[in-house]
């Protein structure tokens, strides 16, 4: 008799237990934008509130891809086509910042990052909504045409809402940042409808806030190849992880292959870099600065890194192999172990775990 009872309670128990626990499951949902799919996770909400907050931020990511489309009819469209003429004009609130926060990167990165560059990436095909289709490199004349005419964002001269190029050649291309500003927008907009667990993830990068119901998100870094893994993040509170890679967009000719990410300074696919990985507190920074880091190579990485206050980046070089500073290290679990890792500074540098943001 006291066995049954004994049993009786457990089963009551466990009963109790299970029905104590209700911290609704992960909400995940899906949207096309910016070119790619946006992924959502949502903790800790009620699907139904979880799926209505989804579809506010989808709104907000469509109202964000025209505005900001190189060459689709748009404000940003507008834009390039007034600075062609040379003259005067206002900017639409919805560019402004943008061209604000792209000038201040651009100088932080010493030009590497620079969305001046719209026609460079334009002659590469790069602009096209079919940006792997087939198709031969640009000649060099052509190449070496737009370097001479050097568009960069200091071209632009801007006195309020008013400006005007002295360079005709500048062509905004907001593609190597406007996804991770359209993703600081979108988290704050979750953050005003109360949400404090979730991550936005735009074809791999992506912004995380809280927690997944308690524990860190744990966030995968894409393999070089483009296929499997090549580490494991866990995020620490809001932090955004962006991952530039030579196989996102490429084409190939003539054997050779061509990727999407051109040096300003030669006005080719950079060299020298497979994929580089930041850790930073907003998308914004960390977009621009994949990209930046990414031309920058391994020989010039870390004084970039320094200059845009970035305190977690890992590269992998054309020779597989891994570059980052020792707080990165300390942050990445890596999972292919194959990969020879260069620290810089090196462990015994006095500066081993300075943080430039922090200074």
């Amino acid at each position: 008799m006291k066995s049954t009872r004994a049993v009786v309670w457990l089963l009551l128990s466990l009963f109790l237990l299970s029905g104590c626990d209700t911290t609704p499951p992960l909400y995940k949902g899906q949207f096309l934008a910016f070119g790619t799919l946006v992924d959502i996770t949502i903790a800790g909400l009620d699907p139904k509130d979880a799926q209505s907050a989804t579809d506010i931020i989808e709104q907000d990511f469509k109202r964000m891809h025209h505005a900001w489309h190189a060459w689709d009819p748009g404000p940003l469209g507008r834009v390039n086509r007034l600075i062609q003429t040379g003259s005067t004009f206002s900017i639409p609130p919805s560019v402004l910042p943008l061209i604000f926060r792209g000038k201040a990167l651009s100088e932080q990165s010493e030009g590497l990052f620079n969305p001046a560059i719209g026609q460079l990436i334009d002659a590469w095909g790069f602009h096209q909504n079919d940006p792997d289709g087939k198709r031969a490199p640009p000649s060099q004349e052509s190449i070496e045409t737009l370097l001479q005419q050097a568009p960069s964002m200091d071209d632009l001269q801007i006195d309020g809402i008013q400006m005007h190029s002295k360079n005709t050649a500048v062509k905004l291309d907001f593609g190597a940042f406007g996804k991770g500003y359209g993703i600081d927008l979108a988290m704050e907009h979750l953050k005003e409808l109360g949400i404090k667990n979730a991550i936005l993830n735009a074809g791999g990068d992506l912004r995380a806030i809280g927690s997944r119901n308690g524990e860190p998100w744990r966030i995968a870094i894409r393999h070089p190849s483009g296929e499997g893994v090549l580490g494991v993040i866990e995020t620490q509170g809001s932090e955004s992880i962006f991952t530039s890679g030579d196989y996102e967009r490429n084409f190939t000719w003539q054997e050779k292959r061509y990727h999407h990410i051109i040096d300003p300074r030669t006005g080719y696919p950079a060299t020298g870099t497979r994929s580089v990985t930041i850790i930073h507190n907003d998308a914004t920074t960390a977009d621009a600065a994949a990209t930046a880091l990414f031309i920058a190579g391994p020989s010039q990485w870390y004084e970039i890194a320094m200059r845009m206050g970035l305190r977690y980046v890992l590269l992998v070089d054309s020779h597989n192999t891994i570059h980052m500073n020792p707080a990165m290290q300390k942050r990445v679990q890596l999972a292919d172990d194959s990969f020879p890792v260069k620290l810089s500074p090196p462990l015994n540098h006095t500066e081993r775990d300075r943080d430039p943001a922090q200074k």
